[in-house]
């Protein structure tokens, strides 16, 4: 059985669904019973081709997201037939989706359904759910995005959960505790800190209302903390920028830009704890690779993030910079409660891999192939 990955809309890596595509490829093991193929943008063939020897057909067309969709719109059919493919797989719904399939087809939902309105309008969330309507089998990373799907009358019988996974051989604790510096070229990350990762991309991410909170902090503490916010610039960069460096704590305030994903296991490791103040988060990876790398996490109480986290991290509304701020305090002072907080942490994480989170999608993808 020959089966395609598309890997056009992940952003050549540099995104959530390029995350997610890098560990799924990455983790396909050697004896798979399918020939596996990926096919996208040229620029593409070595992000991904590179880390397993499959198969890389290139699409010529310009490198844009509007190029992208025309070619699905019109193209994939005939490429998808010439290529002899029996499914394929799309991992990045949001960007690029045909509404209708003539091979099996997988859907691959790692962020919110609802939220396709807020950002892309209600054409575009027309034509996705159309498209995943007729799509054959539908991945969720979560129980929340699953519930969401339903809530806009997704069937059920068509979603299967899988939770991502982690990349244990990446993200766990540093051996190195006595060092000052955190040294993630180009820069050098003086401890201690606190670390947010996530891209500067809208309201809901809640960069604003942790900025806020780590002023209450630093007030009520007067602690040498630094808050460390790394990510990729994106609508709302402009506004966070603005706020970091109007804060009375700027000094203590630093935006890295877009960081690599192996990157993030020294940041985390390095860091006094892991806060995470987004509201719309359909997966919760995050935190999970924060508890692998065994730091306390502080995080919303909205979302995915209270099925992945359970009873682990200190959960705060985003909203209440004095819960925030309060979280950020037990972490500074609560030395006990902390231990035992990153013992459950790193239990936890245990439950997640990506090897699991890719063999329970191959065992899906060859019960749809045998129907």
């Amino acid at each position: 059985m020959k089966i395609a990955v598309d890997t056009f809309g992940c952003e050549h890596g540099k995104s959530g669904f390029g995350s997610y595509l890098i560990n799924f490829i990455s983790h396909i093991p050697e004896n798979v019973p399918f020939d596996f193929e990926l096919f996208g943008s040229e620029l593409d063939r070595y992000t991904y081709k590179s880390l397993k020897e499959f198969n890389f057909t290139s699409i010529d067309i310009d490198d844009s997201l509007r190029a992208e969709k025309r070619w699905h719109k019109h193209k994939i059919h005939s490429f998808v037939k010439k290529q002899k493919y029996d499914l394929v797989i799309y991992p990045a719904i949001e960007n690029v989706f045909p509404v209708k399939f003539k091979t099996k087809s997988v859907a691959v939902v790692n962020s919110i359904f609802s939220n396709v309105i807020k950002q892309n309008g209600k054409r575009a969330f027309r034509k996705i759910k159309k498209g995943l309507l007729n799509a054959d089998l539908i991945i969720a990373a979560s129980d929340f995005l699953k519930n969401d799907l339903i809530k806009n009358d997704i069937p059920e019988n068509k979603i299967k959960v899988i939770h991502n996974g982690i990349d244990h051989k990446k993200f766990f604790p540093s051996l190195d505790l006595e060092s000052e510096f955190v040294e993630i070229k180009p820069f050098a990350i003086k401890k201690p800190y606190f670390v947010y990762g996530s891209s500067l991309s809208s309201e809901e991410k809640k960069h604003i209302q942790l900025i806020k909170a780590f002023e209450i902090f630093k007030d009520r503490t007067n602690a040498p903390h630094r808050l460390v916010i790394s990510g990729n610039d994106g609508d709302y960069s402009e506004i966070v920028h603005k706020a970091a460096y109007n804060s009375k704590y700027s000094c203590d305030i630093f935006i890295t830009g877009y960081i690599p994903h192996e990157s993030f296991a020294q940041i985390n490791s390095g860091a006094s704890a892991c806060v995470f103040p987004s509201i719309n988060e359909g997966v919760g990876l995050p935190i999970l690779e924060a508890m692998a790398c065994g730091i306390p996490i502080c995080c919303s109480s909205e979302g995915a993030l209270k099925e992945i986290g359970a009873d682990v991290p200190f959960y705060f509304d985003s909203d209440n910079l004095v819960q925030i701020a309060d979280c950020l305090e037990q972490v500074q002072k609560n030395e006990t409660l902390c231990k035992k907080k990153i013992a459950e942490g790193l239990e936890r994480s245990k439950k997640f891999s990506w090897d699991y989170t890719v063999q329970e999608t191959l065992r899906s993808i060859n019960n749809l192939l045998n129907d």
